[in-house]
């Protein structure tokens, strides 16, 4: 299996470091709003990854933070913690936010077929490892106490910029606009391992520390809990590519300053969703949860298989007219393989055969896209029997987990499933090819009658419901 290192930039075989184990962590959410579908798409492909990873045979444990305290409205250590914020928008305490929306979060997840990692860790669960951590920097001389803060002195490490290796003076100061330089910093690149009370007296949360009344940077949350839980080294570490700068930057400084050995050696970043207005952001605010995207008549799974059409490398756009393109292949895609008929026995030889073009897909950096064409190379594939045929959908789906071979039971208006609206689409479209117009009209007013509207694009037929 090849994957692309963020840490190289460079795509390099995958070599663990324990033979057939993987230790892999995954940044999880902010919780103090619903995640929206460009949060859901970096979660989607690293589910992809660990199934895929399963997959393969390797044994994995996938660890995953809820920042439940911690993370500032500016990653360059200012502004109002993420959290508070919301505590007061929704005038709930932060506890009771983050379990609203971690449960949001999850819920997601669970409608979008994404496995719940092995380990879910809130930081407010951690602090007293974030204490012990931040003493051993401060021992070993990696922090400093400042206006009552205490900071990682970046000026120790031999790089500090090992994503993209930046100059020193191409740097401005901190990474937004707007945002004044901290005065306590030996350096513009420091960051912060502890806040104390003399700067936030409002934050919700505080614990006692030896460096006075406060709470944990976000940086350090990440690092203590990935070792908490996965030792000294890290095979894998996800997260969305707008993490790169600072957190997993900060991450690798004070981890391996702490530990005193490299630490993770593959970084799986996964590029943004954006709509055809630049990037989607909870600050601006209008961004597209799951639930609006359910409540316009479309499925999460529609939105999963959207999303494996393009590589997690890529930027995916989001429109109207990319998603129903994208939905309607789903639907006629699922509809061909619930129509394939069980006949026959598995066919050992063929199987392998056309796993083996799967898995060269995916090794291939994780080529979903790719693997959907394998989809549809057998289905279309006439040496093999029905099956064989859904041996390798259901093979396939553990990884793609696109459910399809899963029996809707819900019925739609009229009595009619999906697949069975879908036939009479393809009927439609037989019909209408023969040019048996009256047949055609006849299936379409036979539809509407029972509150199915059906509507012809240039991509093909979709269906609503009334």
């Amino acid at each position: 299996m090849k994957l692309y290192n963020t840490l190289t930039r460079t795509v390099e075989e995958f070599v663990p470091h324990e033979p057939g184990k993987v230790k892999m962590y995954t940044c999880g959410p902010t919780v103090y709003n619903f995640a929206h579908i460009g949060n859901l798409r970096t979660y989607l492909m690293e589910d992809v990854l660990e199934k895929y990873l399963r997959y393969a045979g390797y044994d994995v444990t996938r660890v995953m933070n809820i920042t439940d305290i911690g993370h500032l409205s500016s990653d360059a250590d200012s502004g109002e913690d993420k959290m508070l914020l919301g505590a007061k928008r929704e005038h709930k305490t932060v506890l009771e936010l983050a379990k609203f929306y971690t449960d949001a979060f999850f819920a997601d997840c669970e409608k979008l077929n994404i496995k719940r990692p092995d380990v879910v860790q809130p930081a407010t669960g951690c602090v007293e490892d974030f204490i012990r951590v931040i003493s051993s920097l401060m021992e070993k001389g990696y922090a400093y106490k400042a206006g009552g803060n205490v900071y990682f002195d970046t000026s120790k490490l031999k790089q500090y910029h090992v994503f993209f290796n930046f100059k020193e003076d191409d740097l401005e100061v901190g990474v937004r606009e707007g945002v004044e330089e901290d005065g306590n910093k030996r350096n513009k690149n420091d960051f912060v391992l502890w806040f104390t009370k003399s700067k936030f007296e409002d934050q919700a949360l505080k614990w006692d520390s030896p460096w006075g009344v406060g709470y944990p940077g976000w940086h350090i949350e990440c690092s203590c809990i990935a070792m908490k839980y996965l030792g000294e080294y890290v095979d894998i570490h996800c997260g969305g590519i707008d993490n790169v700068f600072p957190h997993h930057t900060n991450e690798i400084a004070q981890s391996e300053a702490y530990l005193g050995h490299p630490w993770c050696r593959w970084w799986f970043h996964v590029l943004h969703l954006n709509t055809q207005g630049g990037k989607m952001s909870k600050s601006k605010g209008g961004f597209l949860t799951l639930q609006k995207l359910c409540d316009e008549g479309k499925t999460p799974m529609e939105y999963r298989f959207f999303c494996l059409g393009s590589h997690y490398r890529h930027s995916l756009v989001y429109s109207e007219d990319t998603f129903e393109n994208a939905a309607n292949a789903y639907r006629k895609l699922k509809s061909r393989t619930l129509a394939v008929a069980e006949e026959g026995t598995v066919d050992a030889e063929g199987f392998a055969r056309y796993k083996q073009a799967f898995c060269a897909a995916m090794d291939d950096d994780l080529n979903t896209a790719q693997a959907i064409t394998c989809l549809y190379d057998v289905l279309k594939a006439k040496d093999l029997n029905g099956a064989t045929k859904r041996a390798l959908f259901a093979d396939f789906d553990r990884v793609l987990s696109l459910d399809l071979l899963k029996e809707e039971k819900k019925e739609v208006a009229g009595g009619l499933s999906d697949g069975e609206i879908e036939e009479q689409i393809a009927a439609r479209a037989a019909a209408k090819k023969a040019k048996n117009y009256a047949e055609a009209d006849r299936i379409r007013a036979e539809l509407a009658a029972q509150g199915i509207l059906l509507t012809d694009t240039p991509a093909g037929t979709t269906f609503t419901r009334k």
